[in-house]
């Protein structure tokens, strides 16, 4: 008898335990789970694949618990004491839909993450209310409308990409405010205007293929001492780029091809080594004068377009001596006399193109004089100002 008494009484601990492990692995926040019906929800039904972690999202268990061996296998992941929600990273499934407002419930997430699917309508102002965002991506769907406003509220973000979507109109001026973001891609939209003051502690900035306009201005990259990456090829930005863009302190790659510059001005880096730039992409823009010699002076400059533009003169002599410089673009200008020796010596490394200009002694047998060189009508017109 005794025996059974410790029998049931270990049987009574043991299921007591184990239902104290229950609860403990069950514990997700009822606004979470609100939120994230909400969410799945929000998706149309048929674009939801039966092998996709959406169709694994089944309300009839807890989405936080332990072990997941049939529902919420994958999507999202939770806080350490299974109480919140705090990643959504949707896999490539071609979801279609909205997003909901109720995503604002999730007030401990951290990465929000539905690139390459089909999501779109405009992009909820209750976004705001993640305080806690750090990464927010919502790249390659069908996002419309502006940015909100209230984005810039988000003060622990440090990602943004909203790159390939269709928003439009203007890139909010507050979005200075954002203190802690590091990493800005809003390319291959709608936007227009200019680009506003950007965030002191910005790294990479890319809004290519939108419709900006106007020029480049100096207040809008006063605080930019880190940014290394920029981005801004196919837009409409015009007039003249100034010297003060690439002695930006941390500049490494700078793109500005596809758009309608006029002119370019370039001082030397303060001091020798004083530069990191690395790539400067200026190609199919509409710059006149010289060839700016004093690029020769950036020190890791490997890569250089200048293609497609109006430039005339000769090619600097200084050009064949940049040591670091692998890939040159001088093609489709009117350049003329001879190119300097040291882009077509034996043995020289660099590769890329100096053709359809108006170059003497550049031999069609070297590859950097690819394609030929413009006739001599068109160059006798472009040097008596009518090209």
């Amino acid at each position: 008898m005794p025996n059974l008494v410790f029998l049931s009484l270990t049987i009574t601990i043991y299921l007591s335990i184990s239902h104290t492990n229950f609860l403990a692995q069950s514990l997700t926040s009822p606004s979470d789970i609100q939120a994230l019906k909400a969410f799945k929800a929000s998706i149309n039904p048929s674009s939801i694949p039966p092998s996709s972690c959406i169709a694994s999202w089944n309300f009839t268990t807890d989405p936080c618990s332990t072990p997941r061996r049939i529902y919420f296998l994958c999507g999202f992941t939770c806080t350490t004491d299974s109480t919140h929600i705090n990643q959504i990273t949707l896999d490539s499934a071609t979801y279609s839909g909205t997003l909901t407002p109720l995503i604002s419930q999730l007030t401990q997430l951290i990465t929000l993450d539905l690139s390459d699917n089909n999501f779109s309508g405009s992009i909820p102002s209750s976004i705001s209310s993640l305080s806690n965002l750090k990464t927010l991506t919502l790249r390659s769907n069908s996002f419309s409308g502006s940015i909100p406003l209230s984005i810039t509220k988000l003060k622990s973000l440090e990602s943004i990409d909203f790159s390939h979507n269709s928003l439009s109109g203007p890139i909010p001026n507050s979005i200075n405010s954002l203190a802690t973001i590091r990493r800005i891609d809003l390319s291959f939209n709608k936007l227009t205007g200019s680009i506003p003051k950007l965030p002191p502690n910005l790294v990479e900035l890319a809004i290519k293929n939108n419709s900006l306009s106007g020029p480049l201005q100096k207040p809008t990259f006063d605080q930019s001492t880190q940014l290394a990456v920029v981005e801004l090829s196919e837009n409409s930005l015009t007039r003249t780029i100034e010297s003060w863009l690439l002695l930006l302190p941390s500049l490494q790659q700078v793109n500005l091809a596809n758009n309608s510059f006029t002119a370019i001005q370039i001082s030397k880096p303060a001091h020798p080594g004083g530069s990191n730039l690395v790539a400067l992409n200026l190609g199919f823009n509409r710059i006149q004068g010289y060839a700016p010699a004093n690029l020769a002076a950036y020190p890791m400059l490997s890569f250089l377009s200048i293609r497609h533009n109006s430039l005339r003169g000769n090619i600097p002599m200084e050009y064949g001596q940049i040591k670091s410089i692998k890939k040159l673009f001088l093609d489709g200008n009117f350049l003329v006399g001879n190119p300097p020796p040291g882009l077509l010596a034996a043995g020289a490394t660099v590769s890329g193109s100096l053709g359809d200009n108006c170059l003497q002694k550049c031999p069609v047998s070297s590859q950097m004089c690819t394609p030929a060189q413009k006739p001599s009508s068109v160059c006798k017109r472009a040097q008596r100002g009518r090209s």
